[in-house]
């Protein structure tokens, strides 16, 4: 199975980018991450960092498409971040989210996990087949009754988390299960809460059908989200993977 990736992070108008990501593939394991990191002095972008380098090579050094194999990376990510808190109080509040996707290319299946609200969405046969939930306070009042769906992106309060690697109290990871079978042409989209909240889900499918790859679709739906540009305007990133019969394409898209 060929593979498709593309990427897009931009700094927004914030004075860095908190925002990390990156890959690992071989002929069967295959490792794609997302973190989004927060903390005071500056911290954020060195959770987000440590999170995807600690995945990508404790994946690289066993790339197995498991679901317990993807929860135990993000548990290896979160030791390592709060080692670096311990090590450097000066970085009070280091926390961050992660989300990532294993792929086992030649069993054709898929398994993913996530902390915090850095989301993952799979889209096939012309719908969206999953997108996970958010480890927040918002999606906990919406789970508990007490708002609808359109306070995900518009709540005072909508980035606030209940869980996320670096908090000293426990841990809630979400994990998608068994491997899952996809085809060549279902598609899934990693991206930040800077991505996701300017393009509703309705509208990633209608640039998805639109587009003629990854590139193209990542490319069609940053112009959406930078078309909402404010001076509050966060970092964003997102990862677009693609099964794909033809060579694979693999393009870095930056500012």
């Amino acid at each position: 199975m060929d593979l498709q990736t593309a990427y897009i992070s931009r700094i927004g108008r914030r004075k860095r980018n908190e925002d990390a990501c990156g890959y690992w593939t071989s002929e069967q394991g295959c490792c794609w991450v997302v973190s989004d990191g927060a903390g005071g002095h500056g911290s954020g972008d060195r959770a987000a960092q440590i999170v995807v380098s600690t995945v990508l090579e404790r994946f690289a050094a066993n790339p197995e498409v498991s679901e317990t194999h993807a929860v135990a990376l993000l548990e290896a990510a979160h030791a390592e971040v709060m080692a670096e808190k311990r090590a450097n109080p000066e970085g009070d509040n280091m926390h961050a989210t992660a989300a990532l996707l294993l792929i086992d290319a030649v069993r054709q299946e898929a398994v993913w996990s996530h902390v915090g609200d850095t989301r993952i969405y799979l889209f096939g046969h012309g719908q969206m087949l999953h997108q996970t939930r958010d480890h927040s306070l918002v999606q906990g009042m919406i789970d508990a009754g007490y708002g609808d769906l359109d306070m995900i992106r518009s709540h005072p309060q909508r980035s606030l988390l209940t869980s996320a690697i670096g908090h000293a109290d426990d841990l809630t990871l979400s994990v998608s299960g068994a491997p899952l079978h996809i085809g060549a042409d279902d598609t899934f989209l990693i991206c930040t809460d800077g991505w996701w909240e300017y393009i509703d889900e309705a509208r990633m499918m209608t640039e998805l059908h639109a587009a003629t790859s990854c590139t193209d679709w990542l490319k069609r739906m940053a112009d959406i989200v930078g078309a909402h540009d404010n001076p509050h305007s966060d970092n964003y990133t997102a990862v677009a993977v693609r099964g794909a019969a033809a060579e694979n394409e693999t393009t870095i898209l930056m500012p």
